[in-house]
């Protein structure tokens, strides 16, 4: 395209923010349209990015011709739909993790994505952080193998509020979000499909009505293991943490932080051309768009997550 992208970005919270924080240092893509909740609060952010179109209606700006692409930064609950209305709209679209809530909405999705033809991607940061994406090229390169992944996701969130201590108008879920991000992982670097899956959840919240804490344990077809711990009762250190244990070495990745398992760090900063993993997420839509090609995290290489989650749902209600 020789034009600059024009992008409407939906959700002008925590992670709206980031994402453009991250557009500003790319190159012929430009935020032209901000869709918010709250009009006064969302017109505060786009006036702080020079943004000119303000409005708390996505079918506004889903109207306005010069939109090439949408990034939905949203409820969860609106992921799919708010997708399918993008696409539908003839708009290439990157939607925020997860893609869904229920399975046959993102297989819903993935069938107009088919018929549109238009990019479209989840955003399953992982996959781009720069310190699995070393990992990810050591695996490639024939140097490393993985025999188990290890990870912890762990938050102190009694109360629904975002990243910014903020009250929420939605409330999150420890499968469908946060476990996604190591489901969709662990089968992407293992270059393996998942065949087996457990779950195990504690007590629902009864204010919140979801679960606090779960624990996941998953094999790959090529024999490798995951074991998954996750929790919102974490009065600790935040985040998620990722062992890497091979046939070669062990690796424990925080964000876009990569350690040995002796606690060495390892430089990263030469893997991309940035440190920022959704800024590197960013750049595979916007690249993707201008060359014509599936991006990376495309809404058919995540969608076997979600059968995989929509599974594990079931075995804990039949549990």
């Amino acid at each position: 395209m020789s034009k600059p992208i024009q992008v409407a970005l939906a959700g002008a919270g925590a992670f709206g923010i980031k994402h453009l924080d991250g557009i500003r240092n790319i190159d012929g893509v430009q935020v032209v349209s901000l869709i918010g909740r709250d009009f006064a609060k969302t017109k505060e952010v786009a006036d702080q990015h020079g943004i000119g179109h303000v409005t708390t209606d996505l079918n506004e700006s889903l109207a306005l011709k010069e939109v090439d692409a949408v990034i939905l930064c949203t409820p969860t609950q609106m992921h799919a739909s708010q997708t399918l209305a993008c696409l539908k709209a003839g708009k290439h679209v990157q939607v925020e993790i997860p893609l869904c809530d229920v399975y046959h909405e993102g297989q819903e999705v993935l069938r107009v994505q088919k018929e549109t033809g238009l990019v479209a991607m989840c955003g399953h940061t992982r996959r781009f952080n720069p310190s699995h994406q070393w990992v990810h090229h050591k695996i490639k390169a024939g140097e490393f193998n993985i025999q188990q992944m290890d990870v912890q996701t762990y938050f102190f969130r009694r109360t629904n509020m975002n990243a910014l201590g903020q009250a929420r108008s939605w409330t999150d879920h420890l499968l469908w979000h946060h476990a996604a991000h190591t489901v969709d992982l662990f089968a992407y670097q293992c270059a393996s499909p998942i065949v087996k899956a457990n779950a195990l959840q504690g007590p629902i919240h009864p204010a919140l009505g979801i679960a606090m804490d779960m624990s996941i344990q998953l094999q790959a077809a090529n024999g490798a293991i995951c074991t998954l711990s996750l929790s919102f009762n974490n009065d600790g250190p935040l985040g998620t943490f990722f062992r890497y244990i091979g046939d070669t070495g062990t690796y424990l990745a925080r964000y876009d932080d990569l350690f040995t398992g002796k606690e060495e760090k390892i430089d990263v900063s030469q893997v991309a051309v940035s440190m920022n993993g959704i800024e590197l997420q960013d750049r595979e839509f916007f690249a993707a768009i201008q060359e014509g090609r599936e991006p990376n995290a495309s809404i058919a290489q995540v969608l076997p997550c979600y059968q995989v989650l929509h599974d594990l749902e079931q075995q804990l209600a039949r549990a």
